[in-house]
C-alpha cells in the first residue's frame, strides 16, 4: 500500500514539504453537474437574482483563488489561470472548470474547488426556482505535470 504524505509516523495530519521540489507547468480540469428540474430550467434566462451562469463563472475563478484558505493542508499556489465554463443542458447546468500553475504542487484542489463553488452557486441562485436541486458528480477529469505523471478520466 502506498504511503499517505499527509501524515506523519505518529499519524498527525501535516502539510506536505514540496521545497525540494521543481517548478513545473501543470495543470487540472475538473466538473459538476447541477440536475435542476425543467420547470426551473426553463425559468433560468428570467431569473429574478440575475444570470446564474455569469455570477456561478465568477464564484468558480474567485474560489479557485483561494483554494488553500478553504482546505487546511493544502499549499497556496500562484495560479496562471483559472476558468469556469457553465452550460444549460436538458437536465441542468454542466460545469467545466480549468486550473494552471508553475509551481512545485499541482492543482487538482483549485480546479476541483471551482467546480463546487460553482455549482453552489448555481444553487444559491436558483433555489427559489426549486428546492429539489442536485448538485452532482464533483470530480476530476484530468491532469497533467508533476512527478505522478498525467491522469485523464476515462469516461466508460
Amino acid at each position: 500500500m502506498k504511503k499517505l504524505s499527509h501524515y506523519d509516523a505518529a499519524g498527525q495530519a501535516r502539510m506536505v514539504d514540496v521545497g525540494a521540489k521543481a517548478a513545473t507547468v501543470r495543470t487540472a480540469r475538473a466538473h459538476a453537474f447541477v440536475r435542476i428540474g425543467p420547470k426551473a430550467l426553463r425559468k433560468l434566462p428570467a431569473n429574478p437574482k440575475g444570470n446564474p451562469l455569469e455570477v456561478a463563472r465568477l464564484a468558480g475563478i474567485m474560489a479557485a483563488k483561494r483554494t488553500s484558505e478553504l482546505i487546511p493542508l493544502c499549499h497556496s499556489l500562484p495560479l496562471a489561470f483559472a476558468d469556469v465554463e457553465a452550460s444549460v443542458e436538458k437536465r441542468g447546468v454542466r460545469i467545466l472548470t480549468t486550473a494552471r500553475t508553475s509551481a512545485q504542487t499541482g492543482v487538482e484542489m483549485e480546479a476541483l474547488t471551482a467546480a463546487a463553488v460553482a455549482a453552489l452557486t448555481v444553487y444559491d441562485m436558483t433555489k427559489a426556482l426549486d428546492k429539489s436541486i442536485e448538485i452532482q458528480d464533483v470530480y476530476l477529469l484530468e491532469k497533467t505535470g508533476g512527478k505522478s505523471g498525467d491522469f485523464k478520466r476515462s469516461m466508460k
